[in-house]
């Protein structure tokens, strides 16, 4: 076999695991099955993820730095945070779920599995606080940026704005409608700027 140096060869079995993931289900991946679709042996499957918790956590990972390459792409950012949550939050939509159904339910079931299954409860956690803290981030440096405030904290904001995404893309998998589903998303953009209700920076 090939040598693939570690960090290679680890990137290559979680993208293995997204697919198997996103075909059979979290619950039915198995490290077995993904050492079958990474086409690796188990033996070395399990030197990179010697339990499921921790290839989990790997994809967790792996999802939320593909949302986050597409936050940080944007230009809006040094806009105004109005103008960054409504170019993100749409950019997010076309491009992560528009067309993208299977990655959108894996993630709900990898946070599911956690929750049901003993001791993994944490992951569940650590996959939330992430979403959080990548939305917290971007908008805290788009009002910075522009000199702004916000009316929330931060944190609270991202809270508010990860429930409603979810919300609309639940919506969205049980009954797919584009048109529908991009109105909806517009309208929740349009109240999540409100709620800010930003100003300027108060003059030091």
């Amino acid at each position: 076999m090939t040598y693939v140096p570690a960090p290679v060869r680890r990137e290559q079995i979680v993208a293995a695991a997204r697919r198997v993931m996103a075909r059979d289900g979290v619950a039915d991946a198995s490290l077995r099955s993904v050492a079958a679709e990474a086409e690796v042996p188990l033996g070395t499957m399990q030197h990179a993820f010697r339990t499921k918790s921790q290839l989990l956590q790997a994809v967790v990972d792996d999802v939320i730095d593909e949302i986050a390459a597409v936050y940080g792409t944007s230009p809006h950012v040094d806009h105004g945070l109005p103008q960054a949550i409504q170019q993100n939050l749409t950019d997010f939509w076309s491009h992560l779920v528009e067309g993208h159904s299977q990655l959108q339910l894996m993630q709900y079931e990898l946070t599911t599995h956690a929750l049901r299954s003993a001791g993994h409860e944490r992951l569940a956690n650590w996959q939330y606080r992430r979403y959080g803290e990548g939305v917290a981030r971007w908008c805290e440096d788009a009002a910075s940026r522009s000199g702004e405030v916000c009316a929330i904290p931060f944190d609270q904001l991202a809270r508010l704005i990860v429930a409603g995404i979810d919300g609309l893309i639940l919506q969205h998998l049980c009954e797919p409608d584009e048109l529908r589903s991009t109105h909806d998303l517009q309208v929740f953009i349009d109240l999540v700027i409100t709620l800010t209700e930003t100003g300027p920076a108060p003059a030091r």
